[in-house]
């Protein structure tokens, strides 16, 4: 589980920090290698699930 979180964390950290709108946008993220094994919908990280990750990690 806590690893789980460090990944996500990793993953959010672009949007947290400007850098993309949606994880998917970085193109040299590990991100779509987790997508590529079903870990994550290609969505993660964007619309609604932007503002529970948000809350999950503590962000405002």
């Amino acid at each position: 589980m806590d690893f789980e979180r460090h990944i996500d964390y990793i993953h959010w950290n672009l949007v947290k920090h400007g850098l993309v709108m949606y994880v998917k946008d970085w193109p040299y993220s590990t991100f779509h290698r987790y997508v590529s094994n079903g870990i994550y919908t290609e969505d993660w990280g964007g619309g609604n699930a932007a503002i529970n990750i948000k809350a999950n990690f503590g962000d405002v």
